[in-house]
């Protein structure tokens, strides 16, 4: 009590007329509508001694980014272990994208021979597919980012995946060319989409983005390398086209995959859900695309996977007609194939430790090198078991080279822009997948399919280039 009585007589002396209320009073949020502000009592003395109270509105910048990042708060009470088993959901949900457009790209090697014959269409008709496929691919790279923006992430991979559903339903039933040509038209729309998604929703994962990135790419060599065994089985059967009936079963699942897992969410929902952060939005609408395309860096980059992804499935989709034609391979060199797309599966993997003891930057140059050296093993060594084994570490040489190109992507584009330029790098890349491979079956109906090696050997040689003026380093956007 005596105690109690001295700090009250102190109080009083220094002129403390307005006591603190105990227990404090709780702080009134929402001043004047504004749900940052905090209303706090200021108390000072005047002139004469005596205390004055005014309100101060004080604004907690560290209670608005607490507040502000959702699942921050709670991140620290959830298990770590339950955030790594859903990002390793995440991240297979993402494979599951791309083992569909490994298997989708395997395909067409070991069954183009057989649409010729079976439509009565040479070399330029046949390559029709390829047409419309990158019609599909440039439809959606040109539509991904308003789709994002509008619908979300998780609705943008659920219209990929019905997209590639309807579009093997098409194919299954081996309908008039010009129909069947539409359901490439329809997949490759679909591909693209979720091709585009699982980049760039992978590049903003947190910590090991370079082996999930050669983890995921793997997964498309893989199956890339195991949808020709089976399409080669069934070019020699009278229903060919049931080949994609396998194909709709694979992508059935897939469209499972992605509606059971995303929700239909966006990226930054999706995100959250694993405790990560965001980068951030540079808003939407026109605004993005301005920004994106004002980039050089990406122009570079969206060409230089153009170019890469047209060689990759010009490789995988024109080496058996080669075989077959130049080297007078039977049908089972449909097999050579799947060799390319292994040795791209292996590479993806095998050679992680050669790019962090080389460089990424450099390892490039050396990976271009020797696939051209090789390619012209497969040129000019008449030998088929030769060409072969070369096809093969062909697809072990290109195969790093799609992932270390996206993580590249990372280090140099802005983040805040980042899922849209990834976005657009993907779809774009994706045309190539339809654009080279058609222009060599111009060629091929002009000159005979010999022409397929000077073309490859001319398109890596501007990889080279291409890659020589690519920025090393991030630059300032205004």
């Amino acid at each position: 009590m005596v105690v109690h009585d001295s700090v009250a007589a102190a109080s009083s002396s220094i002129g403390l007329s307005t006591r603190v209320p105990y227990p404090p009073e709780s702080p009134v949020v929402k001043v004047d509508g504004r749900p940052e502000s905090i209303e706090l009592r200021d108390i000072r003395k005047n002139e004469d001694g005596a205390s004055t109270s005014q309100h101060a509105i004080v604004t907690t910048t560290e209670a608005q980014d607490a507040e502000g990042s959702g699942a921050a708060a709670p991140e620290s009470e959830v298990d770590p272990r339950l955030l790594n088993r859903k990002l390793q959901i995440h991240f297979a949900t993402m494979c599951s994208a791309l083992f569909l457009a490994g298997w989708n790209d395997g395909t067409t090697g070991p069954l183009l021979p057989r649409i010729q014959e079976v439509y009565h269409v040479n070399f330029t008709l046949v390559s029709l597919i390829f047409v419309f496929n990158c019609l599909g691919f440039l439809l959606a790279a040109g539509a991904n980012v308003a789709l994002t923006d509008r619908l979300g992430f998780g609705w943008v991979m659920a219209i990929g995946a019905i997209a590639q559903v309807i579009g093997y339903v098409i194919e299954a039933t081996a309908p008039p060319f010009p129909a069947f040509v539409l359901g490439y038209f329809v997949n490759g729309f679909g591909l693209a989409l979720q091709d585009a998604g699982a980049n760039s929703y992978v590049s903003s994962f947190s910590g090991g983005t370079e082996t999930k990135m050669g983890i995921m790419h793997a997964v498309y060599g893989g199956c890339a390398f195991c949808s020709p065994l089976i399409a080669t089985q069934f070019a020699e059967q009278r229903h060919w086209s049931y080949h994609y009936l396998t194909s709709l079963g694979v992508a059935t699942i897939n469209l499972v995959a992605q509606c059971t897992v995303l929700r239909f969410r966006t990226q930054d929902e999706c995100l959250a859900e694993l405790g990560q952060t965001q980068n951030e939005d540079s808003g939407n609408g026109g605004g993005k695309y301005k920004q994106i395309f004002r980039l050089r860096a990406l122009h570079l980059l969206a060409l230089f996977i153009f170019i890469y992804v047209g060689i990759e499935v010009t490789v995988g989709g024109w080496i058996v007609t080669y075989v077959q034609d130049v080297r007078s391979g039977g049908p089972s060199v449909g097999y050579i194939s799947s060799g390319f797309f292994g040795g791209l599966m292996l590479g993806r993997v095998l050679l992680l430790w050669v790019n962090k003891l080389v460089g990424e930057r450099y390892v490039i140059f050396l990976y271009i090198f020797l696939t051209i050296g090789l390619e012209f093993i497969v040129w000019f060594v008449p030998s088929l078991i030769g060409g072969a084994v070369a096809v093969s570490f062909v697809g072990l040489f290109l195969g790093p080279i799609y992932p270390i190109v996206m993580n590249h992507s990372g280090r140099i584009l802005p983040p805040w822009l980042l899922t849209g330029c990834i976005g657009w790098i993907a779809g774009f890349g994706q045309a190539g997948s339809a654009f080279l491979p058609f222009l060599t079956g111009l060629l091929a109906n002009k000159q005979g399919i010999k022409t397929l090696q000077p073309l490859l050997v001319s398109m890596m040689g501007f990889l080279l280039c291409l890659w020589a003026i690519v920025p090393n380093h991030s630059r300032r956007i205004d």
